[in-house]
Order: structure tokens, then C-alpha cells, then sequence
């Protein structure tokens, strides 16, 4: 099987893990710097609104303290991941109505919007299923270790 390799979309510039957001929009704005710093995202303002608009479509946040907004935009120069681990909880619509501390911010390039997308989302998925994952994310104490576990190939194990 042909494995996405999650390195072309995701970088230690990507990942904070002292998300200082106290909602919803300050922290995909903050993640969104990282974005845009990294020079994924080209216009911040049209990003986050694209951003925004998906999330009145339907709930992002998963449950376990995660959520998973993401923008499909123009403003969007390489799909890319953004993820942001808080020492705080945040509000947020999530099937188990408890709020997140961790958000994996996806930024999709239109063009990317059919193909890198649903590999990325998919790649995502398998991971965030997966309990000890989850775990092990809401206990990572560096960037790399983040990294790490999201560079994990679950379906070879």
C-alpha cells in the first residue's frame, strides 16, 4: 500500500504545544500564523474566514479533547498541517461536548482539495482512531515527539 507521507505537509515550525488561544478563533488565528510563517498560507484573513465558514458546516472537534478544523482556500499556497497542543481546555463543538486542547489545523490548497486532502484526512483519521494515539499526543512534551507520531505508519504495524 502506498503510504502518505505526512513530512511534506508537516514540520517542527508547524506544532506549538503552549497554545495560549482561549476559543475557537484565537487559536486557529495562532495556528494560522505558524502557517503562514512557514509560507503555506498567503493571506491570513481569507484563510481563517475559510476556515470559520467550515466550521458552522458541521462539528470538527472529535471527542478525547481533539479537533480537526480545516480550510480549503485560495489563500492556501502548499496543503499543509498545523497542530497546536494547549495546557488549557478550549470550547468547542465535539461529539462528546467536551472542549479540545489539542486541534490539528488542516490548510488545503484548492487545487489539493480532492486528492491531498481526503489522503491527508484519511491518514489523520487512522491515527486519531487509535486510543494509545491519542494518548501518547496529549502527552507529547516536544515538538519532535509530535512529529513522531504522526509520521507512525499505523497500517504496517
Amino acid at each position: 500500500m502506498n503510504t502518505f507521507d505526512i513530512s511534506k505537509v508537516l514540520n517542527q515550525n508547524l506544532i506549538t504545544l503552549d497554545l495560549i488561544a482561549s476559543n475557537k478563533e484565537e487559536a486557529i488565528s495562532e495556528l494560522t500564523d505558524l502557517l503562514v510563517a512557514e509560507g503555506a498560507v498567503n493571506d491570513k484573513k481569507a484563510f481563517v474566514e475559510d476556515v470559520l465558514i467550515r466550521e458552522t458546516e458541521g462539528m470538527t472537534g472529535l471527542g478525547q479533547g481533539v479537533a480537526i478544523p480545516h480550510g480549503k482556500s485560495k489563500a492556501v499556497s502548499t496543503t499543509s498541517l498545523a497542530i497546536g497542543v494547549s495546557n488549557h481546555f478550549i470550547e468547542w463543538e465535539s461529539l462528546d461536548g467536551k472542549p479540545v486542547n489539542t486541534i490539528i489545523l488542516f490548510a488545503v490548497r484548492d487545487q489539493d482539495a480532492d486528492t491531498l486532502h481526503i489522503k491527508l484526512l484519511q491518514k489523520v483519521a487512522i491515527l486519531l482512531a487509535d486510543d494509545e494515539f491519542i494518548e501518547e499526543l496529549h502527552k507529547a512534551k516536544s515538538k519532535k515527539q509530535v512529529l513522531t507520531l504522526f509520521e507512525r505508519n499505523p497500517e504496517e504495524e
